[in-house]
């Protein structure tokens, strides 16, 4: 299927949730694929057109298709949602509401457990959903694209982690993701399946760059906590590549790892050099103390502790990257 147009009667169901139709990733991903012409539906809370919905899913099963993806997912890293946990639990407490059983707990901590379900909730069940009417389909597809996360190797300064790696044992989020993978897995092997591990995505108008931008160009930006944590990255347009790569290539399967292929950047450099691209200093660092306060401890480990990725299979697959270098990938991001 790769290099020639899809013909009329063929098509790629691209599956999302909570917004991943229209979110970052997956408009950048429908994009180009409707770019290779390939036609994309979306499954969605609200019917529309080139959508159907979740109960349809449920009633009707999975309509004929290509292939599908799955980008569910609760945003881990969104800082908003744990402000507004906290806020709610201080104005009951204040509002003079009934003592909390957890009332000697930690705020965060009340708050993250929460999190925590909504963010199994938003990934376990929908995977479990999607993997199931996909077995259940008279004619299956023939490709079932799930994305992960680089949250599955263990953080460290010196180990490095190709797809083969051994990992997603020994916190929440690798656990998280152990289990996200075994959710999507299918019976026999007459749909191809395929895994992407990805990295911090970087691009226009979203992702983790959208919150930097602001106090980068104020010149407020420097390194988080150390900056000698890896930084595995990787430019919205390759992710998407990636993405559309396995779902065209009928050798692809297994694990893939959604990194740049460039030279292990650490969390100093990789401030280092978006402030070069903006024309602004990057020399003020950000505390480890106050990232576990905004973000809570479990997901401040994410930034401030990181992890060499390289994408080994990904470039034996035969993917060609966009943007293998960050000085590029980050002057094409702020242009």
């Amino acid at each position: 299927m790769r290099g020639r147009r899809a013909t009329p009667r063929e098509q790629i169901l691209c599956i999302f949730w909570s917004g991943g139709g229209t979110g970052f990733i997956g408009t950048a991903l429908t994009q180009l694929l409707r770019a290779r012409g390939h036609e994309v539906t979306l499954v969605s809370r609200k019917p529309g057109p080139g959508r159907i919905t979740w109960d349809e899913l449920a009633t009707s099963g999975l309509p004929r298709c290509e292939a599908a993806v799955n980008l569910a997912g609760e945003n881990i890293l969104n800082p908003l949602r744990r402000s507004a946990g906290a806020l709610e639990l201080r104005s009951f407490r204040a509002g003079g509401g009934r003592r909390d059983p957890d009332e000697n707990r930690e705020p965060w901590r009340i708050w993250n457990e929460t999190f925590q379900k909504e963010v199994l909730s938003s990934r376990l069940e929908t995977t479990q959903i999607l993997a199931r009417a996909i077995n259940k389909a008279p004619q299956p597809p023939q490709a079932w694209v799930l994305v992960t996360g680089v949250a599955y190797y263990q953080p460290s300064l010196t180990a490095e982690y190709d797809e083969d790696s051994p990992g997603g044992d020994f916190d929440f989020f690798s656990n998280l993701v152990t289990k996200w993978e075994a959710a999507a897995r299918l019976p026999g092997e007459s749909t191809r399946q395929v895994v992407v591990r990805s990295g911090v995505v970087l691009g226009r108008g979203g992702g983790a760059i959208h919150h930097m931008l602001l106090p980068f160009r104020l010149g407020l930006g420097g390194p988080i906590g150390s900056g000698h944590q890896f930084f595995p990255w990787i430019h919205i347009r390759d992710l998407a590549g990636i993405l559309v790569h396995a779902l065209e290539a009928s050798h692809v399967q297994g694990v893939l790892n959604g990194v740049a292929p460039a030279p292990t950047t650490t969390n100093a450099e990789f401030a280092k050099a978006l402030g070069a691209a903006l024309g602004c200093p990057a020399f003020i660092p950000l505390p480890g103390m106050v990232v576990q306060a905004v973000f809570g401890r479990e997901r401040a480990i994410m930034l401030l502790e990181g992890q060499k990725v390289v994408p080994r299979k990904t470039l034996a697959s035969g993917y060609r990257y966009s943007f293998p270098e960050l000085g590029a990938a980050l002057k094409e991001v702020v242009a």
